[in-house]
């Protein structure tokens, strides 16, 4: 080592020593070199092992520096790290119009270029971007080759977006520097910066079509300095330029900050240079535009073919057909929630077009409910709108679809009226700022978990061009939440097919209902007949007792003493009794006729036979008479409860719905809710069709709609699952002190409620009619859990399991305090005269508790080893 304040000795040492001294320690050459070597000793290098200006293909880049270095490949690459930053702007791209690489150009380096003359170096750099059609990459060569072209320090590329009222620009790509990959400056969607056209710099660009050439950015009002704060970077001088189509459309707007030679600001020639090379760019981007939306418009297309044969391929089952249209709608649109409404078929086989006709007054109350919304009438007929289903499915819960029965559809929001409107007109709806509107507001309606940003809703078609449905896709999930044009033609497109597969799958389900209705009215045709001739003159000219010979006023009643044909004349004895046959002019024999009719309908079950409906009609009786309900009914609502009551278990198989749905019976086909209930009014609608049994003839139109809507109504209450969701309504109005059930809504709750307290009044009866009633009831149950065993095979439920009969007290007690009791008390409340009920249901608790209790003690361990020991 040289001491201090002396001169270090000068080494001789040949330049090949130090040659060798690198090829033999290589670790320590790329160690060097990594660290120490400048950009012009990499561009000095490239220069030098650059054959010539065409030179080699894109796919050979990762290799290039090393190979041509050294040949031994086994050693270390000095310039493998130095290279990536160089690389970066040229790498290789895949093309996208084949799966095959295609050998294309590489552009040379910066440094490279830098020593082409002018034309050259424009041809070159038009060359470097002619066969583009990647977006992105074409974008980023633009604003690489712009950085050349003016030495400028950083570029950025928009893009115009939206339609021609409502222009922007995106930020494709930002802040380009020479050393940035297509992937760091690339924007996706959540992270674009969106400039309404006259909006600073690059908006006033686009607007304007001007170019802007500012030598100080921030003594320039439309500059926006917020860019500047967040990254630490200083704008100074702004070179801003539209990009045009060859129709002198603005497609694009090109912007290069901070010219890093000279006086720092861009000039004339710039100016110059830049509009030549954009007027090249305008038309690569064009072209790589219809690339991209031919691309786009392939998978689509590939997207609805996928669709269509996923439609087709299901074919049976309408639910599961629309949650496939649903779940490819939410992929292929991008939206939060896709709801689908089907419209009402407009044939009703089994049903008169009376019935029908009664719906108009309640989606007329339906729609005054509704306030701001403009629903056209059309004027030349009267349109009605409902819908029979509807599927509710989000992206945030994909395997869980919500289905809308018609009840539900009944309550006005604003999904289901813009739906109507939809079906009314066949109009598309597309609003992209819902909260603004006021054409579809619903008083009242706040629905947080669900609220509406976006909307786009359309007609579904079938092949006759019938709509059959709407679809509404609502918040599109992309960053400006808007469906656009392009959204609805594709829309429009996936609404055909959908349209096409709910029409044949439809046609399918409605072949099957078809199906089951002929193998049910077959059968119901093979099993019942009407009344004989001989039979309805015999029952017409027989006395008939009065009611206080009958006992019918008795909540105490019963029909053990009673022969087939004296339950009839008391059925007539309740009609002569409540003025029905005078006060509706029904003909004596028709009503004979009618009742022996009905009688035949019923089949011989242990329970739900003949005299469970004739005591069933004998309660509502009652309830009518000695228990002051006649002060809160109108006559023809009387006539429709006790012909009702008289119905409402007809045809009854002695089974329940569960078991019909269990075992796919036709039935179960036929109506997918209520099944009995609704085969029990079907039933009696034909037999009121039936030549000679038509009780209603005499009434008028209006009438009879009425009379039906109630007939309707008290036999679908008599499902324990309707007075279920009902009753709460009708606990609370008695509460309140309702005592007149003027409103219809609360009449058809009241006429609800007592049609249940009539069906199980047995349960009020006194103890030994009770009783004997309990043991037919539970016998019809345990034939069905014998079935359940048998043919389903699987055991039955404890209330129909033959092997638990011993817990039959129990079980009465439990049904006693959950169905009973509750509507009892209630009707106890509104009514003095109903009170007898409720101590009736009341003693009988008392009575099967104490049963109950027997039969645990009985049941013990201890007590059974005592019987057993003989103690």
């Amino acid at each position: 080592m040289a001491e201090k304040g002396t001169t270090s000795p000068v080494l001789n040492i040949a330049k090949d020593d130090v040659v060798q001294y690198l090829k033999e320690n290589q670790s320590f050459t790329e160690e060097y070199f990594i660290e120490n070597a400048t950009s012009e000793m990499v561009d000095g290098w490239i220069t030098r092992h650059s054959s010539s200006r065409h030179s080699m293909a894109a796919c050979d880049v990762p290799s290039w520096p090393d190979h041509a270095m050294h040949h031994d490949s086994k050693g270390p690459h000095v310039f493998h790290n130095i290279r990536k930053s160089f690389a970066g702007a040229s790498g290789s791209l895949k093309s996208l119009l084949s799966p095959n690489k295609k050998k294309k150009t590489l552009r040379k380096n910066k440094s490279v270029l830098k020593q082409l003359d002018e034309k050259d170096l424009f041809m070159e750099l038009i060359r470097d971007i002619a066969d583009e059609l990647d977006l992105n990459t074409l974008s980023h060569k633009i604003l690489m080759n712009v950085s050349i072209l003016t030495n400028g320090d950083r570029c950025s590329l928009f893009l115009v977006r939206g339609s021609k009222e409502n222009r922007h620009l995106v930020s494709r790509l930002f802040d380009v520097t020479e050393n940035s990959t297509v992937e760091d400056a690339t924007h996706s969607e959540e992270e674009e910066i969106r400039i309404p056209f006259g909006s600073g710099i690059a908006g006033n660009v686009a607007q304007s079509k001007e170019t802007i050439n500012i030598k100080n950015a921030y003594e320039d009002p439309r500059f926006n300095p917020e860019v500047d704060k967040k990254t630490g970077y200083t704008t100074h001088s702004i070179l801003c330029m539209p990009i045009c189509n060859h129709d002198g459309d603005v497609v694009g707007v090109a912007q290069v900050i901070n010219k890093v030679t000279g006086s720092h600001e861009f000039t004339n020639k710039d100016e110059d240079v830049f509009r030549n090379y954009l007027t090249f760019c305008g038309i690569g981007i064009m072209n790589a535009q219809l690339f991209e939306m031919s691309v786009n418009e392939y998978k689509r297309n590939q997207m609805l073919l996928g669709l269509a044969r996923g439609i087709f391929e299901e074919q049976t089952s309408l639910d599961k057909m629309v949650y496939k249209i649903m779940v490819e709608a939410l992929r292929l649109l991008r939206c939060e929630r896709c709801m689908v409404f089907i419209l009402h078929d407009d044939e009703k086989l089994l049903i008169p077009s009376q019935l029908r006709l009664s719906s108009r007054a309640s989606m007329s109350r339906e729609m005054s409910t509704v306030s701001n919304v403009s629903t056209p009438t059309p004027s030349d007929t009267e349109k009605e709108i409902s819908f029979s289903k509807a599927f509710d499915l989000t992206a945030k819960e994909r395997e869980k679809v919500e289905h809308l029965s018609p009840q539900d559809l009944k309550n006005v929001t604003v999904n289901t009226e813009i739906a109507k409107y939809v079906a009314m007109t066949g109009e598309t709806i597309n609003m992209d700022d819902f909260a603004s509107q006021n054409r579809f507001v619903i008083d009242g309606e706040t629905d947080k978990d669900h609220q509406i940003h976006s909307i786009l809703c359309q007609p579904i078609y079938n092949s006759e061009r019938k709509i059959i449905g709407v679809a509404q896709m609502i918040n599109r999930t992309t960053d400006d939440h808007l469906f656009t044009d392009q959204d609805e033609n594709l829309f429009e497109a996936f609404a055909i097919f959908c349209g096409l597969g709910i029409h044949n799958t439809q046609m399918y389900e409605n072949a099957l209902r078809l199906m089951a209705k002929q193998q049910v009215a077959l059968e119901v045709l093979s099993y019942h007949a009407t009344a004989q001739k001989d039979e309805v003159e015999k029952l017409k000219g027989k006395p008939i007792a009065s009611v206080a010979e009958f006992k019918l006023e008795s909540f105490a009643f019963s029909d053990f003493n009673l022969t087939e044909d004296e339950t009839v004349q008391a059925s007539i004895r309740m009609f002569m009794d409540l003025n029905l046959v005078d006060r509706f002019h029904i003909p004596y024999k028709v009503l004979c006729r009618w009742l022996l009719s009905v009688r035949k309908n019923y089949r011989p079950v242990i329970y739900h036979n003949w005299r469970h409906a004739f005591n069933v009609a004998q309660t509502m009786f009652s309830l009518i008479k000695a228990g002051g309900m006649m002060t809160m009914l109108t006559q023809l609502e009387v006539m429709g409860l006790i012909v009702a009551c008289l119905c409402h278990d007809l045809d009854h198989r002695g089974t329940n719905n569960t078991f019909q749905t269990k075992t796919a019976s036709p039935l179960a086909l036929l109506y997918s809710t209520s099944t009995m209930e609704h085969h029990h009014f079907d039933h009696s609608i034909m037999i009121l069709n039936s030549e000679g049994n038509n009780i209603f003839q005499a009434l008028s139109p209006e009438e009879y709609r009425d009379v039906i809507s109630v007939l309707e109504g008290a036999i679908l209450s008599t499902d324990l699952a309707i007075y279920f969701k009902k009753r709460n309504g009708f606990f609370s109005l008695v509460e309140s002190g309702e005592k007149t059930f003027q409103k219809p809504a609360d009449k058809e709750l009241l006429r609800g409620m007592m049609m249940t307290a009539c069906d199980v009044s047995a349960i009020a009866k006194p103890w030994d009619i009770q009783r004997d009633v309990a043991e037919l009831v539970f016998s019809e149950f345990f034939e069905q859990g014998d079935m359940e065993r048998q043919q389903l095979q699987e055991e039955p439920i404890a209330m129909m399991d033959r092997k638990k009969r011993d817990e039959l007290p129990k079980m009465q007690v439990g049904f006693i305090d959950a169905i009973c009791m509750p509507v009892y008390k209630s009707f106890a409340d509104l009514t003095p005269g109903l009170k007898p009920l409720m101590d009736g249901v009341v003693h009988n608790r008392q009575e099967w508790e104490s049963l109950a209790k027997e039969q645990e003690r009985l049941s013990t361990p201890d007590l059974q080893n005592n019987v057993k020991k003989g103690t």
